[in-house]
């Protein structure tokens, strides 16, 4: 697997719209990431560490924030309805393509693994 940008090219045009605007949101807040892989996922990486990778499984949309304490922490923050837009577990978010994440979901995705990138003892809380 090469790149975001290689990734998102093998996708079908329908999976390719949802996932590219999770990596689209992502870059709005975070001009400054770059592309990279991790865990041989094609991620987006924030000051060189791995901050989100986005993949399409068989029966799913899953979102990777390289973090089993950022799902969780996410969810808990979330209305209700919101919450019942995706599952979560350790490490790791799904959701289906004809119901994305929405927008705010995906920043308090992005906000929860900078603060744990700039400050790594969030992760051992």
């Amino acid at each position: 697997m090469g790149t975001v940008d290689e990734y998102l090219e093998s996708l079908d045009p329908d999976d390719r719209a949802v996932v590219s605007h999770v990596f689209d949101v992502v870059r709005s807040e975070l001009p400054d990431v770059e592309q990279g892989k991790s865990y041989g996922m094609p991620a987006l990486l924030y000051r060189g560490k791995a901050l989100i990778a986005v993949m399409r499984t068989k029966k799913h949309i899953g979102v990777y924030p390289f973090s089993g304490r950022v799902p969780e922490v996410v969810a808990d923050g979330l209305p209700d309805a919101e919450r019942a837009t995706f599952e979560h577990d350790k490490g790791t978010i799904r959701f289906q393509p004809d119901r994305p994440l929405p927008d705010a979901t995906i920043r308090a995705i992005v906000a929860a693994r900078v603060a744990e990138i700039e400050d790594p003892t969030l992760r051992k809380r």
